[in-house]
């Protein structure tokens, strides 16, 4: 089972995609950037799930970090954010994103995690 690495820190939304994510994926979990970094130190997940805003280190900041590791610039990202403005999305995307996904989510549970499963299976990033 692929692995995916879900960066949220609201813990009723956490628990919600890692429900979703836990039919198609083995979920590890984060409540910040800083703490994802060291789950990274140890697992090498498949996808990853990022809320942009984390307290701390946002999303973004993580991201940025994560592109500039050529250990781990493969990785696929999904953005997670209540934000739904076109800037944000765009600047999400152009930070090295595969997709954004706004909060609260809409597509069928079950859908989604299908989709993610098929991202982390036929990404191919720069």
């Amino acid at each position: 089972m692929p692995l995916a690495l879900l960066v949220e820190d609201n813990l009723m939304n956490r628990k919600l995609f890692r429900d979703i994510m836990e039919t198609q994926f083995e979920v590890l979990e984060a409540e910040s950037a800083e703490q994802a970094l060291e789950v990274l130190d140890r697992h090498r997940p498949d996808l990853i799930l990022l809320d942009i805003q984390l307290p701390g280190m946002d999303g973004l900041a993580f991201l940025r970090l994560l592109k500039k590791d050529p250990a781990r610039a493969d990785i696929p990202v999904v953005a997670l954010s209540a934000h739904a403005l076109q800037e944000d999305i765009r600047q999400a995307l152009a930070t090295g994103c595969l997709e954004y996904v706004t909060k609260p989510l809409v597509e069928d549970p079950l859908a989604f995690a299908e989709r993610m499963a098929r991202l982390a299976s036929t990404a191919v990033c720069p």
